[in-house]
């Protein structure tokens, strides 16, 4: 059997296991009804040992990374969500969609205290307030996996429920890596 997005994971709802969410994940949680939850070993978390131990597909696989934008001494800050197979234009499309003169990856210990999430397991589901940026990829991948807010789980949700979280917008951001 060819890879998908299920795998090989024992999914459940995610609503009724917040044990397996970060707090800031179980707090929104109710904005995506349908997500489902998985335990993972937490040593697994990163995309290619995720898929290849969970027989994920890698196209189904949607990363978030916290952007910071700068201009002057004000910092703008954006969950981005791309493939694993794709690669985020941080320095055009994002730059410009954050009206930054400089944008780049926030550090993890930013990106880590401001989501209260862990680094390795951010999604943009419970984050605060910012523009999530969903690239047209992932807007038509279907059923994608993403972060749970934690290392030691993974959530399955209908990419059309990120663009259904506030302050989300999807946006042709990225380019296959």
């Amino acid at each position: 059997m060819s890879p998908s997005a299920r795998g090989t994971l024992d999914w459940r709802p995610a609503a009724e296991h917040p044990d397996l969410l970060a707090p800031a994940v179980a707090a929104a949680i109710g904005a995506v009804p349908e997500a489902l939850v998985a335990p993972i070993d937490a040593a697994l978390a990163d995309t290619a040992a995720f898929c290849a131990a969970y027989d994920v597909a890698l196209e189904a696989s949607a990363n978030c990374v916290i952007v910071a934008g700068r201009r002057g001494d004000d910092v703008r800050t954006a969950a981005v969500m791309v493939l694993a197979t794709h690669r985020a234009d941080v320095n055009g499309v994002v730059r410009r969609r954050l009206d930054a003169r400089k944008a780049s990856f926030a550090p993890m210990d930013d990106a880590v205290r401001e989501t209260g999430m862990e680094f390795g397991g951010i999604t943009p589901i419970g984050v605060p307030g910012w523009p999530i940026l969903v690239d047209d990829a992932v807007a038509d991948a279907g059923d994608v996996v993403v972060g749970a807010g934690i290392r030691g789980a993974k959530l399955l949700v209908p990419a059309a429920a990120l663009l259904r979280l506030p302050h989300a917008e999807r946006l042709l951001l990225a380019t296959p890596a």
